[in-house]
């Protein structure tokens, strides 16, 4: 195949990938009967099932995240894109997210914890390459960075908090229930390591667009532990300040990609 053909293949296999993203988050999600995400795994997955679950209302930047996904599949099929270096060096990792990311609903209504947590993690590791590679070469114009390098910074944002949320479920199902007396220091302290991978990707990929994400996430963390169930003083203030060290953060790369 020559190097037209595998554009070709590349751009059409995100198509693909996007629609099978689409297809499996309706069914996943309960679009055409069935549980909804948050009765799923016997409520695991829901704003409660964990002390490092976000509130409800920050899983809303789920539809922000689909919606610049479809309009970068859109923009990436433009005959202008196929030959677009950065499209090349990760349109395959992005097929992949995709892909991976309608597997997971589906994982949650037809598998079990620890496969939903198998597939969020192969999807963040996915979304840290897509973003490191973005980060070789920049954009070429305000369309680029807004529907690729933008648009995949929120992905890689927000699926960080959620696996952290992901693994939180799947252990507070599986662990002995004595362990719970020590959720606020395990909390804690898994917040911290949050804190400082998203602060060091901030710094070296000079990007605000996951520090936002993650911060969103961590923001409906503590709102869920300050005020709902279960309820924790020390994980709530410790994800408000993970939170703001990570924009800070994220504010000093994208100061630091300006300057350059």
């Amino acid at each position: 195949m020559n190097s037209t053909g595998r554009d070709i293949a590349r751009q059409s296999t995100i198509i693909a990938a996007a629609v099978f993203m689409i297809v499996g988050a309706a069914v996943g999600g309960g679009a055409f009967g069935g549980e909804s995400v948050p009765e799923l795994q016997n409520g695991a997955l829901s704003a409660e099932g964990s002390y490092l679950a976000p509130a409800g209302p920050a899983f809303a930047i789920w539809s922000v995240i689909y919606l610049g996904l479809a309009a970068y599949t859109i923009w990436q099929a433009l005959p202008g894109q196929r030959q677009n270096p950065r499209q090349v060096r990760t349109g395959w990792w992005v097929a992949l997210s995709m892909v991976l990311n309608g597997l997971w609903l589906v994982a949650a209504r037809y598998l079990n914890l620890p496969a939903t947590v198998i597939v969020i993690a192969a999807l963040t590791a996915v979304l840290a390459v897509i973003i490191v590679q973005l980060s070789r070469r920049r954009a070429a114009g305000i369309v680029e960075l807004t529907l690729f390098d933008a648009v995949m910074g929120l992905h890689f944002g927000w699926v960080t908090i959620a696996t952290v949320a992901n693994i939180g479920a799947w252990l507070t199902q599986t662990l002995p229930a004595e362990l719970g007396q020590q959720a606020d220091a395990w909390g804690v302290s898994v917040l911290v390591v949050v804190g400082l991978i998203a602060v060091a990707s901030a710094l070296l990929t000079r990007r605000l667009a996951p520090a936002l994400a993650t911060a969103w996430g961590l923001s409906w963390a503590a709102f869920g532990r300050l005020s709902g169930e279960p309820r924790s003083t020390a994980i709530g203030i410790t994800a408000i300040v993970v939170a703001v060290v990570i924009v800070i953060a994220g504010v000093i790369g994208l100061a630091r990609s300006r300057r350059r």
